[in-house]
């Protein structure tokens, strides 16, 4: 409860600190569906560090959220020297899952092949997601099913950064995700066609999980199952637990991209474990 309150109170300041980044890069806006919330963001360092290329999936529950509410998180990756792609999808409650996994997929083709015809190289590709963005990015990565249904090729991707995810269903649940959860499946789809860790199967993609024992909304065993399973499977795997005392669940998912690397050590984590993956 404490963790709880700590993190409801935690949104006046991360909106405050929002409001105070400089728009230094402004991004390709690309529509790949008629939905509004379709598209995705592409952002151009000026200074390219890396040759590899994060394509992110942003958070917010399923029923909230954005690639433009997010610039944030484009400037900082794209001022670190990357090239980033930052996914948007149709949101609940409106539309039932699995409309969002369909978007993701659908969205992160558009955004290869996007890519490709700017001559880009394509070859490694590093996907993350915070939150929810988190729970649709594993699934992406780690269910061949969906993989094969939306005929997606993802022998490119190199590694999966999974920060706060929601990616198991059962046990212990906050009255928050109960309610998101009921808003974005309907009552009577199978929650399991839904659910990382249930879906999860042998992959050559490592990962890393982000996860603070402190987040207020999102259970640490969350993390902890999808970990497990994943070594079950052989996947390489690496479960951090947040150490900054800025620890709940929006300050560690989405607000560590305004803070400073040299103070913020997940933030550091997150930028490490990318230049360290081959």
């Amino acid at each position: 409860m404490i963790d709880f309150i700590r993190e409801s109170f935690s949104y006046w300041g991360l909106y405050k600190k929002m409001f105070k980044v400089k728009k230094i890069f402004e991004p390709l806006k690309i529509y790949f569906g008629n939905n509004k919330e379709q598209y995705f963001l592409f952002y151009e360092p000026k200074k390219i560090s890396n040759d590899k290329i994060i394509i992110w999936v942003h958070g917010g529950g399923w029923n909230a959220g954005s690639p433009d509410y997010f610039d944030f998180v484009g400037q900082c990756v794209a001022k670190a020297g990357y090239r980033f792609v930052s996914l948007g999808y149709r949101l609940s409650p409106k539309n039932k899952y699995p409309s969002q996994i369909k978007d993701i997929c659908n969205g992160y083709k558009r955004a290869i092949t996007f890519l490709n015809e700017m001559g880009i190289n394509t070859s490694k590709v590093i996907v993350s997601g915070p939150s929810a963005g988190a729970h649709l990015s594993s699934i992406l990565c780690y269910c061949s099913e969906i993989q094969k249904q939306a005929n997606i090729d993802v022998s490119n991707i190199i590694g999966f950064i999974g920060v706060g995810g929601p990616y198991s269903f059962s046990g212990k649940q906050s009255l928050a995700v109960k309610i998101l959860l009921n808003q974005l499946f309907a009552r009577d789809y199978d929650r399991l066609k839904g659910e990382p860790c249930f879906l999860m199967e042998k992959s050559h993609i490592p990962m890393l999980l982000i996860q603070s024992k402190h987040d207020g909304l999102i259970e640490y065993s969350c993390a902890e199952k999808f970990y497990k399973k994943a070594k079950n499977l052989g996947i390489k795997c690496e479960l951090y637990s947040v150490a900054d005392k800025k620890n709940t669940h929006s300050w560690y998912t989405a607000g560590m991209f305004l803070e400073d690397r040299r103070e913020y050590q997940t933030l550091d984590k997150f930028f490490s474990w990318i230049e360290n993956i081959q």
